[in-house]
C-alpha cells in the first residue's frame, strides 16, 4: 500500500562517486540474500554494484527521468547484470519498498523527511537504510562514515529499522 501521491521534491541529479557507492553497500553489509532499492537511482551505479560486486539477489532502481533510466539500463547491460535489476519510472514516495532489505538514498534532507513515515510503515525490522550526505532527522544512525574522495569529504549514514529511534 502506498502513501497518497505527493509532489516529489526537486532533487538535482548528482552521481554518487564510486568510492562512496562501495562504502554505502559495505556498511549495509549487502549480500546474496538482499533486495536493494535505490530511490532516485540516476544512472544505476548503486543497484548495478549491489548485484555485480556484492552479489545481491535483486536490485530495484526508481527514478522519474527517462534519460537516467535509459542510462541505467545501458550500464546494467554493459556490466552483464540487466537480468538482476528492475528499473521503475515512479515517484519514490509512491513506490512500495516493502520487499527491500536495503534502501539507498542520495536525496535532500526534505525528501528524506517525507520518506521517514513511509519507511517506518513499509520496511521490516532489520532493513538497512543508507543515505549519502543527508541524514534522516530525528533518527539515530547506527553508523556514520566519512569517505574521502579526492578533495571532497562525504558522509554516509546507516540506519537500521527497529533500531533507528
Amino acid at each position: 500500500m502506498s502513501i497518497p501521491h505527493r509532489e516529489v521534491p526537486h532533487v538535482p541529479y548528482v552521481p554518487t562517486p564510486d568510492k562512496v557507492v562501495k562504502k554505502m553497500l559495505e556498511i549495509a553489509k549487502v549480500g546474496k540474500e538482499d533486495v536493494v532499492y535505490d530511490l532516485g537511482c540516476g544512472d544505476g551505479r548503486i543497484i548495478i554494484s549491489a548485484v555485480a560486486d556484492f552479489n545481491a539477489k535483486k536490485a530495484v532502481g526508481v527514478d522519474l527521468s527517462d534519460e537516467r533510466l535509459k542510462e541505467a539500463e545501458q550500464n546494467a547491460l554493459a556490466r552483464g547484470v540487466r537480468d538482476k535489476i528492475v528499473l521503475k519510472k515512479n515517484n519514490f514516495l509512491d513506490e512500495d519498498v516493502s520487499e527491500a532489505t536495503v534502501v539507498t538514498l542520495f536525496l535532500l534532507t526534505n525528501a528524506n523527511d517525507l520518506l521517514k513515515p513511509k519507511f517506518e510503515k513499509e520496511l521490516k525490522p532489520g532493513t538497512r537504510v543508507v543515505s549519502h550526505e543527508f541524514e534522516m532527522r530525528g533518527w539515530k544512525p547506527k553508523e556514520v562514515v566519512k569517505v574521502e574522495d579526492g578533495n571532497m569529504h562525504h558522509l554516509v549514514y546507516l540506519y537500521v529499522i527497529g533500531e533507528h529511534t
